[in-house]
């Protein structure tokens, strides 16, 4: 009887060490997850290395959802300021999604309003900080919508201009000796102008390409999306009446009517007062006419 007991409690003891060492893994796996789906936000995709000949431009285009837009958008900016980059465009705005009205009394309405913050964020910092920047903006995301990071490998397009460049000034000098030693006839010498001109502006260009590619190098573009979860904002308004609602009633309205037809007889009989003179010759004429018809 003890041995079946003692093989039972060693049984449940293996028993009971297997669960634990399965949640422990469980646990890990489970934190492993979470580590790798917090830090997936990133990438060292086509980090230039020391002595490397290669010249990549960098882009990362990001969106996701934050709790408030207008706070991340501030800790974002400090970011860029922080990394030494600087911002380019920002759009934060607020989207009226519906609107209505709700007649709480007489005098009052309710107004209810729907609607959704976002802002369009195009930021860019110093190369080699790109993959930090976004490590640290990453603590902003409630969900990610999107991760895209692109590298343009223009190795081959500077060197490219650079050629092109050589090409160009030494075609320029040979044209300037032509034109100081062999230009005689106007026309030879304005065609040889134009034609330095075009070379130096092919010149000026394949450089201005180049400064601008380098910079792009320099400084990579990120562009974020940022959004929050609609937001309803209600506000009691007070009622706008029409007109008829400020009429008094109707007992008021005849008692003002009796006024103001007194008020007009009387002025009829001061009117008729100011004119008696006028009256007077009107009635005379009148019974100096009614005279004269009886003697006729």
């Amino acid at each position: 009887m003890n041995k079946i007991v003692k093989q039972g409690l060693i049984s449940l003891a293996i028993i009971t060490l297997i669960i634990s060492c399965k949640k422990s893994e469980a646990s890990e796996e489970s934190t492993s997850d979470i580590a790798i789906s917090a830090d997936s936000i990133s990438s060292s995709a086509a980090v230039e290395k020391e002595g490397s000949t290669r010249k990549f431009i960098r882009t990362a285009d990001l969106k996701f959802k934050v709790k408030n837009v207008t706070q991340s958008t501030y800790i974002i900016e400090n970011i860029t300021n922080k990394f030494d980059g600087f911002v380019t465009y920002t759009n934060l705005q607020s989207n009226i999604i519906d609107k209505f009205e709700t007649k709480i009394s007489q005098d009052s309405t309710l107004e209810t309003t729907r609607y959704n913050v976002e802002n369009n964020i195009t930021i860019r910092v110093p190369n080699k900080r790109l993959d930090t920047v976004i490590k640290t903006i990453a603590k902003q995301i409630d969900f990610l919508d999107y991760r895209i990071i692109k590298a343009d490998d223009v190795s081959l397009k500077m060197l490219s201009n650079q050629l092109s460049q050589k090409r160009s000034s030494t075609n320029q000098k040979r044209v300037e000796k032509a034109i100081d030693t062999k230009g005689k006839k106007i026309n030879d010498i304005m065609e040889a102008e134009n034609n330095l001109a075009s070379q130096k502006e092919q010149n000026d260009n394949s450089k201005l390409e180049n400064l601008s590619i380098q910079d792009q190098i320099d400084f990579s573009t990120l562009t974020i999306q940022i959004y929050q979860h609609e937001s309803v904002k209600q506000e009691m308004i007070a009622n706008t009446k029409d007109y008829n609602y400020y009429k008094p009633n109707i007992g008021i309205r005849i008692i003002d009517s009796l006024k103001t037809g007194w008020y007009v007889l009387l002025d009829v009989i001061v009117f008729i007062i100011e004119i008696w003179w006028l009256v007077f010759i009107v009635i005379s004429l009148f019974f100096l006419y009614k005279k004269y018809l009886k003697k006729k």
